[in-house]
């Protein structure tokens, strides 16, 4: 009886050890991971919140290296882009793998098309990949060179600068950049001049998960929710109900339609998720049905097993 429980044990501490191996290098990137945020981000308030909410020490916990980009809270993909590209460029590593979120994506095609030799891949996270409707009615009812239009663009430029103090950062900022960028048509001149890498000029749809810049193969993934009321207790969800109603019928996440989100290889529109569920907030509020943290860690197994 006593050889029986021994050995009952000894395997089971085996399994219980091969189990927490494999859990252990579950997210291991062989690049690093960068998350990048979208507008009206930032990497972190203080040290006590992160805009991708516990998304960091859920990938570190299993083997990955994580670093959280900062670039400007409000601005043109073109000008983050820029600063990403100078921000990899100072993390010394040979190639890493961005994860962006909102117009995190964008910036991440831009900074691509800078740098292409030191990016692995670019994961869309319910990115502004064809511009927003609700960046086209806040644009429509804001007059060019009006009053109105110069207010919003002090407030947001200054609430920018409150966030660069809060977090450290030294980030330029551009309000009516930001919006101009996120509109349909500001989002498709700079797919032009991208030259529609990994976004599908013509349907809604993805495209190759191999997209070639300069000679450099990079693989594009994206996923996005489409849900707008997901908790009861999440602050957030009665403003996106009403963000959500320049869609109409169109399926959204509450500020981006789901056609425009798509970009590369395409893994999933179906999550139960709005725009800021996407990034595990507010504070871990979310569906009862879709874990975002799930969908991050699984994002980097995926990478790791293609031996980025």
């Amino acid at each position: 009886m006593r050889i029986r429980f021994t050995t009952a044990v000894v395997l089971g501490l085996a399994l219980l050890s091969a189990s927490f191996s494999s859990h252990a290098g579950y997210t291991q990137t062989r690049h690093p991971i960068v998350l990048v945020h979208g507008v009206t981000g930032f990497n972190t308030i203080g040290g006590l919140v992160n805009y991708f909410h516990t998304i960091p020490w859920n990938l570190e916990r299993s083997g990955a290296q994580v670093y959280s980009a900062s670039v400007s809270f409000v601005n043109s993909s073109e000008q983050r882009g820029q600063q990403l590209a100078n921000y990899v460029n100072s993390l010394g590593h040979s190639k890493v793998n961005l994860m962006a979120h909102s117009q995190g994506a964008p910036t991440s095609r831009v900074t691509a098309a800078l740098i292409p030799h030191r990016i692995a891949s670019i994961t869309s996270i319910d990115g502004v990949n064809k511009g927003s409707k609700v960046a086209d009615v806040v644009r429509g009812i804001l007059p060019p060179g009006s009053y109105v239009e110069g207010g919003a663009n002090a407030i947001a430029n200054a609430l920018g600068d409150l966030i660069n103090a809060l977090s450290g950062a030294d980030n330029p900022q551009n309000g009516l950049a930001a919006l101009e960028t996120l509109t349909t048509p500001g989002t498709t001149s700079l797919n032009d001049a991208l030259g529609w890498k990994g976004v599908n000029r013509n349907s809604c749809a993805g495209t190759s998960e191999d997209v070639w810049i300069d000679g450099n193969r990079i693989k594009f993934f994206s996923w996005t929710g489409r849900g707008v009321w997901t908790n009861a207790f999440d602050i957030t969800d009665p403003f996106l109900g009403i963000t959500s109603l320049a869609f109409g019928s169109e399926p959204n996440d509450g500020l981006v339609g789901v056609c425009s989100t798509m970009m590369g290889r395409v893994i999933g529109t179906h999550y139960d998720m709005n725009h800021v569920d996407a990034i595990n907030h507010l504070l871990g509020a979310r569906s009862l049905w879709t874990n975002p943290v799930t969908l991050y860690r699984t994002q980097a197994n995926r990478l790791k097993n293609r031996g980025l």
